[in-house]
């Protein structure tokens, strides 16, 4: 249709008909108008976003890590305290908590439309029990708080603007910039967030905002001076390199490459098998113990006395202390000789379950990566590959394999260990998450193919 043949066509019309049909047109142009804009106003805030969360994130992290150090100074005085601070915890979200001691599980539901808000109270209820189960010697993590934290705020800054599925895209965002600003790993951070609400699907469209929050958080971090953890593992022996072991005289190295894949199979069993027990667990204690004052009490006593017995308080806290032993000693030719017992990766992940499943806080990742890094160490000699290079791996790929993840996994160990190492990282990752059983930490839909 021409011109002249609207023209006339709007001519014959009724100034009824010519009055709704402005209108309709006006709608039209501001649809457009405002699906154009929405990316740069998304990224703007994103921006905005990713600046204060990792702010939070780096004062979170610094004041894990006193915490820490104090626990360890003095272990005798605060792990006996565990079941008082695990009541004080309960008791303070009974109080308190209006649904935010769900934790992952109310990000979750608000991601997949089950619930519409997401409290702010959230934030410092779980900064704080968290920082109180590390100080009484409680095995958990701490991006499950990040991650937290930036959600919630990505939520509730999305209702200031009027962008479409701005709460959705925000919350993803915001996950990003936790992650980037506790780990120093953006791009890491970017695929953890788009890949974990939903199995074998990409959140693309929060893609461009997610990106800025978390490059923006990571910023953020650095400059306050929050330290990220790496490591270069070509400095652990003149006579290899990562490059190298993938090729030999006769060109590329296929034995290389079939023992990374039986790595990646049994880390992928291990990462799947802590996400499964972790579910059976917090659903065994429930049963067992309905009341969770008592149940936090009773097993904080069980928990405080185990972690006392063992090399008072070895399993406590993050774990960082077992990931320094496995790569803190370039000298060393095996995890024995580096000091990582053959039963470290067993017990972190048996005292990192139940502390997570009878009511005390904090989250599952930093745990995984050393339950990763000591089961590869005391794998590598029966595998035949360098122990520090297994267990850079199995730090990575244990990760993976609880969280159903494949592109965060092999970022990660690229952006902590060099982009060199990327293609090992690439093979144990793959095979990581094709055999972990489907099982993931966090609550993650997954699309039903007919």
């Amino acid at each position: 249709m021409n011109f002249n043949n609207w023209q006339e066509i709007y001519q014959n019309m009724t100034p009824e008909m010519r009055e709704q049909s402005m209108r309709m047109a006006k709608a039209k142009v501001k649809e457009k108008v405002m699906h154009w804009i929405s990316q740069p106003v998304l990224i703007v805030v994103a921006l905005i976003l990713g600046a204060i969360v990792g702010a939070l994130c780096a004062f979170f992290g610094s004041i894990l890590q006193n915490v820490s150090d104090i626990r360890d100074a003095h272990p005798l005085y605060w792990i006996p305290g565990l079941a008082l601070a695990g009541l004080a915890i309960v008791f303070t979200y009974k109080k308190l908590g209006n649904g935010s001691e769900r934790g992952m599980g109310i990000i979750f539901d608000v991601a997949h439309g089950k619930e519409k808000e997401i409290p702010l109270r959230l934030i410092p209820l779980i900064m704080a029990t968290t920082w109180f189960t590390h100080l009484f010697g409680g095995s958990s993590g701490r991006e499950g708080v990040a991650m937290q934290i930036g959600a919630t705020l990505g939520h509730n800054m999305s209702s200031k603007i009027h962008v479409e599925n701005a709460p959705r895209i925000l919350l993803v965002a915001g996950m990003a910039a936790g992650f980037a600003g506790l780990f120093q790993t953006p791009m890491a951070a970017v695929a953890l967030s788009l890949e974990i609400l939903l199995a074998g699907h990409l959140e693309m469209a929060a893609l461009l905002p997610a990106v800025a929050a978390a490059v923006s958080a990571y910023k953020v971090s650095e400059m306050i001076g929050y330290e990220k953890f790496t490591v270069s593992l070509n400095s652990f022996s003149p006579d290899w390199t990562v490059s190298s072991l993938f090729y030999g005289e006769n060109g590329l190295d296929i034995y290389f490459i079939l023992k990374l894949a039986l790595l990646g199979v049994l880390f992928g069993l291990v990462g799947g098998g802590f996400a499964k027990l972790l579910k059976f667990s917090r659903k065994f204690f429930a049963e067992k113990f309905p009341n969770p004052l008592k149940r936090v009490a009773i097993m904080g006593i069980v928990l405080s006395a185990i972690l006392l017995l063992l090399w008072q308080g070895r399993y406590s806290g993050l774990g960082t202390n077992l990931t320094d032993i496995c790569f803190g000693n370039p000298g060393a030719a095996t995890a024995s000789a580096a000091g990582i017992f053959e039963f470290d990766w067993l017990f972190k992940m048996v005292l990192t379950i139940v502390t997570l499943s009878v009511g005390f806080q904090g989250g599952e990742v930093t745990p995984l990566f050393t339950i990763g890094a000591t089961f590869g160490a005391v794998i590598a000699t029966i595998v035949g590959v360098p122990f520090p290079l297994a267990a850079a791996l199995g730090y990575a790929a244990v990760f993976g394999g609880a969280t159903n993840t494949l592109f965060a996994p092999i970022l990660v160990g690229a952006e902590i260990f060099g982009f060199d190492t990327l293609p090992a990282f690439f093979i144990v990752c793959t095979l990581a998450y094709a055999c972990n059983g489907g099982q993931s930490i966090y609550a993650q839909k997954k699309i039903r193919l007919k």
